[in-house]
């Protein structure tokens, strides 16, 4: 196993790949990570990022949304039930892409500031 930069680990974060391979998928559901990965057979599932990830995403999320919100307000001044159309699908979408980009990303970075006797275990 070659050295996990962090720009390797940004890559493939954003790409949803395998640290290790830039091959194979993280994830074998929408949330799920893979237990190995499957091209290289790396363990993923004992790197488990917890709940760093959907705090991060949230704060980010709340943040962004809420100021493209009074952006759209101010700008183009819709009626109230387009606001209420538009804003639960982008919360969701992004929602679901950031935890999984970042949830990768969070992966990596334990994978890469682990002490190289536990990287390969079982």
């Amino acid at each position: 196993m070659e050295a996990i930069g962090l720009s390797r680990i940004v890559r493939s974060a954003l790409l949803l790949r395998c640290c290790n391979c830039m091959k194979g998928h993280v994830y074998s559901g929408v949330l799920n990570v893979a237990k190995t990965c499957d091209v290289c057979g790396f363990p993923l599932a004992k790197h488990e990022a917890g709940d760093g990830p959907a705090f991060f995403v949230m704060t980010f999320l709340c943040l962004l949304v809420s100021a493209l919100a009074g952006w759209v307000e101010l700008a183009f001044a819709p009626p109230l039930w387009v606001h209420a159309l538009l804003w639960p699908f982008v919360t969701l979408g992004l929602g679901l892409y950031l935890l999984r980009v970042v949830k990768a990303a969070m992966i990596g970075l334990e994978i890469k500031t682990l002490p190289e006797n536990f990287k390969n275990k079982p």
